[in-house]
């Protein structure tokens, strides 16, 4: 199975419904599943918002704007998901309570159709063996935000087989994404090579090397980032930032992945970053 028709989101967060407005622009049918209907309407009407800035920039027309939301259905009940082709969960990075999910679907979602999940560090193939089809699992981590970023990881777990990577390069490509493989192991390429840059730059700030903002407008300044480390780690969130790193320690036990202090301190302080509205800086809520 190559050609993605209709395609099962589960999660309400972010991720999800950047995840849903990508593929509706691509022509895909897309069942987009929150735990509570009040939850799914917000998803919904954030994507209408997303559209109608998008229109008002002259980058989509009302039509194709109006096309794209006809695509969309927000529900409740995972039964809604039976017929799709492929179903992505981006759900909260917690194994647990993915290998559930993952059990749930294996029981609902048709016979032949790919699960996948968007987890950035989690082991692919425990989620795969909680499966009856293990070998028609991946991982298709997007990043954020979705329609923003160009970069699509197909993650490929020792269970999963050659027709499913094909089926998921090919639903990243129609999808306008630029999909890289990597094997299924912590951290996948980017996270892998990115998070001992974040946690250096907390370290440092920690010990006094330098400013939070002398950091930042060094690493932008010095080496073309648009964002510096710390205000990377306010967009991500300190939170998903931690556990990332802790993922990362469990499986690799090298001293770069080991978390800061100051970050384990401040995610203790429920200061998280954007999400929250402090982190190493500021925001207005």
């Amino acid at each position: 199975m190559t050609n993605v028709k209709r395609l099962g989101i589960v999660g309400s967060g972010i991720m999800g419904s950047g995840i849903a407005e990508v593929a509706a622009k691509a022509g895909i049918d897309v069942v987009l599943r929150s735990r509570a209907q009040a939850t799914a309407d917000a998803m919904i009407a954030g994507l209408e918002k997303s559209l109608a800035r998008q229109v008002e920039r002259g980058r989509l027309d009302d039509a194709e704007r109006g096309a794209v939301l006809a695509r969309v259905r927000g529900v409740t009940d995972l039964g809604e998901l039976a017929d799709c082709d492929l179903v992505i969960e981006s759900i909260v990075e917690d194994l647990p309570t993915k290998k559930h999910l993952f059990s749930e679907l294996d029981r609902i979602v048709r016979d032949g159709a790919i699960l996948a999940t968007n987890t950035s560090t989690l082991p692919v193939v425990e989620m795969a063996m909680e499966t009856g089809r293990p070998d028609l699992v991946c991982g298709i981590h997007f990043f954020n935000p979705a329609p923003m970023m160009p970069l699509v990881e197909l993650v490929r777990a020792i269970t999963t087989s050659d027709a499913t990577i094909a089926a998921a390069r090919a639903f990243a490509e129609v999808c306008g994404k630029t999909p890289v493989e990597v094997r299924d192991q912590a951290g996948f390429i980017v996270n892998a090579l990115l998070f001992p840059y974040l946690n250096n730059a907390v370290k440092m700030l920690e010990a006094g090397v330098a400013s939070r903002d002398d950091i930042d407008a060094a690493m932008k300044g010095g080496c073309n980032f648009p964002m510096g480390p710390l205000e990377l780690l306010d967009l991500v969130g300190l939170d998903t930032s931690l556990a990332i790193l802790e993922a990362l320690y469990a499986e690799f036990r090298d001293p770069n992945y080991a978390p800061a202090p100051l970050l384990r301190r401040m995610v203790s302080a429920e200061r998280l970053g954007r999400k929250s509205g402090e982190g190493f800086y500021e925001y207005r809520r």
